[in-house]
């Protein structure tokens, strides 16, 4: 059954996804991994400037092909909107999260980016903005990750702002870097169940299992049908750096599956990171806008739109009298 969407929130939609409904989103809200990448050898050397420019190239040669696209408001959105890289016909989803977590690594705790608002992102033209937040079920620290989705979700319900929440898993066994891919299938699942709350709109979510681990592509099927019945919103794959071959077989399977979409970052551009100059414009023209676009492609063909999910009644003529009382 559609649930009904503000006008503020149904107009995010719209602006970040095909006519049809589908999304296809330009990721380039990264900030550490993407200096490790600039730099592998000595990151604190890479510059705001340097993250800047690799930004607003990356946006006005890959965009275009893009439904909409995500970035964040230090070292991003302001300067690519200022610069013309991203034009006023696509949408912006504006991360609001702090990058990194505090905490115990297994009691992650996620954080707004100090000095930085929901407000301020809808004042600069945000069409949705994007919070990340670390999380495991059974994590001491998985109450109050909630209650701070919570939170969040609820400012975005009074500045009548479209929220994609975007979580990432990890272990909580000091020993290992990554849950197994049966462990990944289950926080995947269960978080979606669980993160979906009040003012959250969209889910932007890990592939719910260790395609490394698993590769029989039945089972992938059938970890994305089993999240799809357990998130009662729109969620949209992320691609997580995997290679671009990879990751379609993915969003194939997945948009097959229920997903509304992607958002895809380094998948489509991680190469251009390694690259100055006319070589890196010329790949992120050719080979990185091609990717995006078959992306794009793949989600208008297969994805399910956001129009199953969400309805909004026409407004009467006294509407604008109600509206954000």
């Amino acid at each position: 059954m559609s649930k009904a969407l503000s006008i503020g929130k149904l107009r995010g939609l719209q602006q970040c996804s095909t006519k049809s409904g589908k999304l296809a989103i330009l990721a380039v809200d990264h900030r550490n991994n993407l200096r490790n990448a600039l730099n592998p050898g000595s990151p604190d050397q890479v510059t705001d400037d340097d993250m800047i420019m690799f930004k607003k190239e990356v946006v006005s040669r890959v965009g275009s092909s893009a439904t909409a696209v995500l970035l964040d408001p230090e070292v991003g959105a302001m300067q690519c909107i200022a610069s013309g890289a991203l034009p006023g016909t696509h949408g912006l989803v504006l991360a609001v999260e702090a990058t990194g977590y505090t905490g115990d690594p297994t009691a992650r705790q996620s954080r707004i980016l100090e000095g930085w608002t929901i407000a301020k992102a809808r004042s600069i033209g945000a069409s949705a903005v994007k919070l990340l937040v670390y999380y495991h079920p059974d994590s001491l620290s998985a109450p109050k990750i909630k209650d701070f989705v919570s939170n969040v979700a609820e400012e975005c319900i009074r500045q009548d702002i479209l929220l994609f929440v975007e979580p990432l898993s990890y272990s909580l066994d000091p020993g290992k870097k990554k849950p197994s891919s049966k462990e990944l299938r289950r926080i995947v699942i269960e978080t979606a169940r669980t993160l979906t709350l009040p003012g959250v709109d969209a889910l932007k979510v890990e592939f719910p299992l260790s395609i490394q681990e698993d590769p029989n592509e039945n089972n992938w099927v059938n970890a994305c049908e089993e999240l799809s019945a357990a998130c009662p919103i729109p969620w949209i794959l992320l691609s997580a750096a995997v290679d671009f071959e990879v990751f379609l077989r993915q969003v194939v399977v997945a948009c097959q599956s229920g997903a509304s979409g992607v958002a895809v970052g380094r998948a489509v551009w991680k190469e251009a990171s390694q690259f100055t100059g006319h070589q890196r414009n010329d790949f992120l023209s050719s080979l990185a806008s091609s990717r995006m676009t078959r992306t794009t492609a793949l989600c208008e063909a297969m994805a399910r739109p956001w129009t199953d999910f969400y309805q909004t009644p026409i407004p009467n003529g006294h509407y604008y009298q109600e509206y954000g009382n």
